[in-house]
């Protein structure tokens, strides 16, 4: 399950979305997160799949490769949807279980809910799919850059940023190999109640902080004995640089902001 997951890793392709300004990316998904919740009803909701379908077929990535990245966060999704169904009172009973009833108005909010956070997690997943770490942290600074005059570290927070989604995969592949080697020396993580799956955990967790800490450790290291000093005297290998692509990314996310508004419930 771990290694399919694709948060913070990175797919080198050719195609019109890897070669966007990560500027571009960023504020396009700033946007996308913020007109997603104009989406109300099954036609709006429609609309953004098929935008989300179409920026996925612009960036190369096959949608059977993000399905299979986005299976761990499923459960989450499905927990949102069942917390909506069992707890949302609106509109007409249409079954009871126990001492649960189910509304109508619960199964349209958590499948409505449901599809918002799974498109959200789609896009914001091309994002690292499709843009180098070092790429993401260009645009951040640029972006935050007119923070500095307020004395806002824009570059060490930027950097900070690029660093933790740099070792996402890390980490992971880190939890993954303690995993295995815990269990060929007999951990049992998958069976047993609840409580004794959470104590199975806890001597997973110990290793895998000490690991972390060691990586950051040497990080750190390297990077002093590189003479890194933050952004103090430092100059751009490479230049960021705004093109028409962008602008039509940036227009045709405002026809789609104009659609949702007038098409809202």
């Amino acid at each position: 399950m771990m290694e399919k997951l694709i948060i913070g890793r990175y797919l080198p392709a050719d195609s019109v979305v890897h070669g966007m300004d990560p500027r571009a990316k960023l504020l396009f998904i700033f946007i996308f997160v913020l007109i997603i919740f104009l989406a109300n009803n099954p036609v709006t909701y429609t609309l953004l799949g098929a935008f989300t379908l179409f920026a996925v077929f612009l960036s190369k990535v096959k949608l059977r490769f993000l399905v299979n990245g986005l299976k761990p966060v499923l459960i989450l999704i499905l927990f949102t949807f069942l917390l909506h169904v069992f707890f949302t009172k609106e509109g007409d009973m249409i079954a009871r279980i126990g001492f649960l009833t189910i509304y109508e108005g619960g199964v349209i909010k958590g499948v409505f809910i449901s599809l918002r956070f799974f498109l959200l997690i789609f896009v914001t997943s091309l994002l690292t799919l499709t843009t180098p770490p070092i790429s993401v942290t260009d645009g951040i600074e640029s972006l935050f850059g007119p923070l500095r005059k307020i004395k806002v570290p824009v570059h060490e927070l930027a950097l900070m940023m690029s660093i933790s989604l740099r070792f996402i995969p890390t980490l992971l592949d880190e939890t993954d190999k303690i995993m295995k080697a815990q269990m060929a020396r007999g951990a049992d993580f998958s069976s047993g109640s609840i409580p004794d799956r959470v104590k199975a955990v806890i001597p997973l967790l110990i290793p895998l902080f000490v690991s972390a800490f060691k990586r950051a450790e040497e990080l750190a290291v390297a990077m002093e004995a590189r003479g890194y000093k933050g952004s103090e005297g430092r100059t751009k290998y490479r230049l960021l640089h705004w093109s028409l692509r962008d602008t039509m990314a940036m227009l045709l996310l405002g026809a789609l902001s104009a659609a949702l508004f007038m098409l809202r419930s």
